[in-house]
């Protein structure tokens, strides 16, 4: 079905509310598994239903910001999700205490059990009014970043148009994008502090409601992580700042050179060429049509996936006045169909989403068949790979996208998905820092990202440029107030994809199929369960970022011009 034609309707909290409150009561009493797993299948629906509904009004709502009547079905979301989050977990409350519960694993894996386990600890009906206004403050700061209007070159341009600018090849041009960027976020930069803040103490209460020591913890469990936590993520950090910013620094040099530049200033380190980046050839249909044909020869598999999605205009790519920033890929398991959300501007991204964002999509078509909601997506570190895989994979047909400049592609992808590594950790530390000391004062936090720019991203010179030097770069980065501590799974699936590019420069069909098998178990396997069956390296164990460094700094010795 077409996107267009896919009916919304409110979800009937109060019928929801019977419905749910009916089958935790008959659970219990059940005579056999076979009966309790008919009761979850019910569970399952209702939850596709609700779900569904909810994404379909924030598609909508992305689409168009100011649309005052999906502005009003996501205040409703905001405000009965944390209800609708109460039902279901008390309803894995009793399937979790199963007298059949070995019986129920037969047909539902142990991880199944094991997720509902951390869901369980992370919720509470004693916080459902503070995740309502923690929704709701999320979706203020998404909407006073839509609601950007910066005039440069006689034009008024969104956050989306004007990054077309900030990587320009004229180094003034792209000197006046970020100062005009920055301006919005100083003049604004008073609210979002105040926004931060009350998210911050907001997140830092449900942490101590629900017995945490902080909000860290709590975050990891929210984010469903099931085979590591906060320690093993430092010590992949510190892997980074050792093994991996040394070589992107060395990598940096080498752009600064390319560019005629003795050093980079903050609005240089987004531009890799003097001629300026390479850019894709055509509109939006001839990128779609390019892809349509690059799916149909990558495998019969991913040409009948992307084939669905032309055929029911699941995307919205355009960028347009009022339409939310940056993009996404999310499902809507009652059609079974993922959507695509993008804002093309003219840039690499345009393919990069084509690529990255139908990785997500084509994972959740893989997995739309599973009946269990819980086991079609893994936990984000996993389905970060998905996408970030097929950036690479994709490769051998880029010519279709970049004609002349393919080469130039090539090199940019690679120096970007490894450049972007140490500005993931930055992002992590940073929110680990905010959480483990929730008492910091605005500039204290602008300090601390100060610090770990050093820290991770020495090479940068920021040339005296309001709000950056100052260390607000934070509030731009949309993760840290939406999803919170999400932003390092990018950093374990860019090195798992990495290795994934590495195994196919030797075998491309092996690596690929060894890809498709980590796709297909979809969220039946913990993400260390999954790097391990596809013959990676953990990326938490010592030495992976040191190896991977190597080999990647001899590829770009050996490509060097």
């Amino acid at each position: 079905m077409k996107f267009s034609e896919m009916k919304y309707q409110r979800p009937n909290l109060q019928a929801v509310t019977q419905k749910y409150e009916g089958i935790t009561r008959q659970f219990p009493g059940c005579s056999n598994a076979a009966k309790q797993y008919d009761l979850i299948l019910q569970h399952e629906a209702m939850m596709s239903h609700f779900q569904s509904m909810g994404t379909i009004a924030y598609i909508r709502n992305s689409v168009d910001t100011t649309d005052p009547f999906y502005e009003k079905e996501m205040a409703f979301f905001d405000a009965n999700n944390p209800a609708f989050e109460d039902l279901v977990q008390k309803f894995y409350r009793v399937v979790l205490n199963s007298k059949f519960r070995t019986e129920l694993e037969q047909r539902t894996g142990s991880l199944f059990f094991q997720n509902i386990e951390i869901s369980l600890r992370s919720f509470s009906p004693a916080v459902i009014d503070l995740k309502k206004r923690e929704n709701a403050l999320v979706t203020e700061y998404e909407k006073l970043l839509a609601s950007a209007k910066i005039e440069l070159g006689g034009k008024i341009l969104n956050l989306s148009e004007i990054q077309k600018d900030q990587i320009s090849p004229d180094r003034q041009t792209r000197k006046d994008a970020w100062e005009k960027t920055a301006g919005f976020f100083l003049d604004n930069s008073q609210k979002l502090d105040e926004i931060y803040e009350e998210l911050v103490q907001n997140r830092t209460a449900q942490a101590k409601i629900l017995g945490y020591k902080n909000y860290v913890q709590l975050g990891y469990d929210r984010l469903g992580r099931n085979c590591y936590g906060p320690e093993e993520v430092k010590k992949f950090r510190d892997q980074v700042a050792v093994d991996l910013v040394p070589a992107v620094a060395e990598m940096k040099k080498g752009q600064a050179k390319r560019l005629g530049l003795p050093g980079l200033k903050f609005y240089d380190n987004n531009s890799l060429f003097p001629d300026g980046n390479p850019a894709p050839k055509g509109d939006r249909q001839t990128l779609v049509e390019q892809a349509q044909k690059m799916y149909r020869e990558m495998s019969p598999f991913t040409g009948e996936f992307f084939d669905f999605m032309v055929k029911n205009e699941l995307f919205d790519l355009e960028s347009k006045k009022g339409k939310a920033g940056g993009g996404y890929c999310t499902e809507i398991p009652d059609f079974e169909s993922p959507f695509i959300f993008s804002n093309f501007n003219g840039t690499a991204g345009d393919v990069e989403v084509l690529t990255h964002e139908a990785g997500h999509a084509f994972a959740s078509y893989v997995a739309r068949k599973f009946p269990l909601l819980e086991l079609r997506t893994p936990t984000m570190d996993a389905a970060e790979t998905h996408s970030m895989s097929m950036e690479l994979f994709s490769r051998r047909w880029d010519p279709l996208f970049f004609e002349d400049e393919t080469e130039k592609f090539y090199r940019y992808q690679l120096e970007n998905a490894v450049g972007f590594i140490p500005y993931g950790c930055l992002v992590d530390e940073f929110q680990t820092a905010m959480y483990e000391n929730p008492s910091l004062t605005p500039d204290e936090r602008k300090q601390t990202w100060k610090n770990l720019e050093k820290k991770y991203r020495p090479w940068i010179d920021f040339d005296h440029m309001p709000f950056f030097e100052n260390g607000g770069g934070y509030q731009r980065q949309h993760h840290i107030y939406s999803f919170p501590l999400y932003y390092i799974d990018y950093c374990l699936a860019q090195t798992t994809a990495l290795e994934f590019w590495l195994a196919s420069e030797q075998n491309w069909q092996n690596a690929f199929s060894r890809y498709l098998a980590f796709v297909k178990a979809g969220g039946s396997k913990t993400y260390k369960e999954l790097v391990k069956a596809s013959g990676l390296s953990y990326p938490m164990e010592n030495g992976c970022i040191k190896r991977l460094s190597d080999r990647l700094s001899a590829w770009f010795q050996s490509h060097s011009k």
